[in-house]
Formats: structure tokens, sequence, C-alpha cells
């Protein structure tokens, strides 16, 4: 948002419309701005699935592959 400054003395016609039309956009878009509200907003996710039937496999393949890397980095020290 922009920071609209009191120079009314010195402003020509002009200047006092597009700094009332700047005002009014900034009030509207603030207003607008609504957070989704996780119900009707959530239809990109229709037909996804939570998590894989696989994913403790995943996992104990990670945990394998961090303890091979510190197992080898430990032996290569010696």
């Amino acid at each position: 948002m922009a920071l609209f400054v009191r120079q009314d003395e010195n402003r020509s016609e002009l200047q006092q419309r597009l700094a009332t039309e700047l005002q009014d956009r900034a009030r509207k878009k603030a207003e607008e701005a609504e957070l989704p509200d996780g119900v009707t907003d959530s239809q990109f996710i229709k037909g996804t699935k939570e998590a894989s039937s696989l994913l403790w496999l995943w996992i104990v393949v990670g945990l394998l592959a961090v303890v091979a890397a510190i197992i080898v980095i430990i032996n290569t020290a010696r």
C-alpha cells in the first residue's frame, strides 16, 4: 500500500483527484483481500491422496541413506 501525505494546499485539482482515486483503490483492495475459507477454495485438491501407501518404505529408505552417509563419513575420517 502507499503512504498518503496530506498536502492539500499545494495540490492541483488533478493531483487531488488522483490521490482520492488511489486511496479508494487501496481501500477496495484491502476490503477484497479475504483469506481462503478452506472449503470452497479447496477444489484444487480434489482427487488427490493424502499420502502414498508406500510412504513408510520411503521413510525407511531415507533413514538408511542417512545412516549409510554417516557411516561413510565416520570411516573416512579415521
